[in-house]
């Protein structure tokens, strides 16, 4: 990346921070007044608060920031569309960790390579975790995004339906599987699991975290495709089973919110999930199960190490996009995630964790007691199971067709991964 112009310069050297609630505090003169900036979000639990606290931002510069919230299709699709085009609809995208290597493959974003280094310490970078700066964003040597949303992959689940079966907390993969089963209850509208099952994203993500504890991978030591491996045939048959045996009706077609949904609604015992929305399970207002969940790691087969998986989102600046409108991302992305304004996020329930500092501090501690769970999966992170290179979005295409297919229409779980691993090779 260049380094700043002279415009850059000046606009630094007005830009004065301080703490206070709101965050960054910038000169009263507004430097960034008549700038207004759009991104396109995902539409996970920190979009609604990044809206809410972008009116902080502009009383601070000036700078107005709209937020265009999607779902994860559209949002691929439309700013795809806008890169590509070179349409500039969008000066910010929130990308997904597994996206890092398409971005920089092609250019979309800029580098914050150098901008990272000469901010370092106004970012406060030794208070956030090396993973999240690792895998969000960071490929080839390019910085092609900022992360702001850290997410470990853990398991919730209902403290008194374990209790009342007298199951123990599952520590392997098997006794998941085993407790999912026997926890089901269609009679009573109760099932021990619960995944995505949507043709697409939806069901491919879900899919390589469970095929991850399972010890499956998606690429193998040479960096090349084995969707059908055996490790891989034998994990969607577990997949398989879990939904005949222990889903509720429909779980064929859901997605993260109808995941979710059925399990604050009490629906279900048991589900590996994002860490980012374990805030809503605590919530009265949307959920009926506040007084029975908790969270803990995912489980592993037996003997195979540990698994913790890692995922989340940064924001990436639109290389397409003016320098002035550049220079002004760069502000916003450094306000939003600056200790005091990544703290009150995630006190309004973003769920979305980068800072050390963050997941240890006493108040939000109180009001999510998981944090710890979080903090250790962030220390021992793994955001490589679902390979962060240019090849991974047709990946998921190949693997979100071949495994609803299983799950839907019955198809071989060989046969089918056979099929993706064919149409892989061609993208190598």
């Amino acid at each position: 990346m260049t380094k700043l112009n002279s415009t850059a310069r000046r606009l630094g050297a007005a830009l004065l921070l301080s703490t206070g609630l709101a965050g960054a505090a910038f000169a009263a003169d507004k430097p960034l007044d008549g700038v207004t900036l759009t991104i396109a979000s995902q539409n996970d639990q920190f979009a609604a608060v990044i809206a809410k606290l972008a009116p902080q931002f502009e009383e601070k510069t000036g700078a107005t920031v709209k937020v265009d919230i999607l779902d994860y299709g559209s949002l691929l699709t439309k700013t795809q569309a806008d890169f590509v085009g070179h349409t500039k609809s969008y000066d910010m995208v929130t990308m997904d960790i597994v996206w890092a290597g398409q971005y920089a493959d092609n250019g979309y974003s800029v580098d914050l390579t150098d901008w990272i280094k000469r901010d370092a310490a106004e970012l406060q970078i030794d208070d956030i975790y090396p993973a999240a700066l690792k895998y969000i964003g960071q490929y080839d040597g390019k910085q092609v995004a900022f992360p702001f949303a850290g997410y470990a992959a853990v398991m919730a689940y209902r403290k008194d339906l374990l209790d009342a079966a007298g199951i123990k907390v599952p520590e392997t993969a098997e006794d998941f599987v085993e407790a999912a089963i026997k926890l089901t209850d269609p009679s009573k509208k109760i099932y021990g699991f619960v995944a995505n099952g949507q043709k697409g994203a939806a069901v491919a993500q879900d899919w390589l975290q469970y095929n991850a504890q399972l010890g499956g991978s998606v690429l193998n030591a040479e960096g090349k495709p084995v969707l059908n491996s055996d490790a891989n045939i034998a994990s969607l048959k577990v997949y398989k089973e879990l939904f005949d045996k222990a889903a509720p009706p429909g779980a064929v077609d859901y997605d993260w919110g109808g995941r979710e949904e059925s399990f604050r609604q009490g629906l279900v015992a048991m589900m590996e999930t994002w860490s980012v929305g374990a805030p809503g399970y605590y919530d009265p207002s949307m959920s009926n199960i506040v007084d029975s969940v908790a969270i803990t790691y995912t489980p592993v087969g037996k003997g195979l190490p540990p698994k913790f998986g890692f995922g989340g989102w940064g924001l990436a600046i639109n290389n397409d996009i003016d320098e002035k409108k550049k220079e002004a991302s760069w502000e916003f992305i450094k306000w939003l995630v600056s200790p005091p304004v990544h703290k009150e996020m995630n006190m309004l329930g973003a769920g979305s964790y980068i800072r050390k500092s963050t997941l240890a501090d006493p108040e939000l501690n109180a009001k999510y007691p998981f944090l710890p769970i979080i903090a250790k999966s962030f220390e021992n992170a793994d955001g490589d199971y679902r390979p962060r290179i240019p090849q991974y979005p047709e990946i998921q295409d190949l693997l979100g067709t071949a495994v609803n297919a299983v799950l839907v229409g019955g198809a071989d779980p060989k046969a089918a991964l056979d099929e993706a691993q064919k149409q892989a090779e061609k993208l190598f």
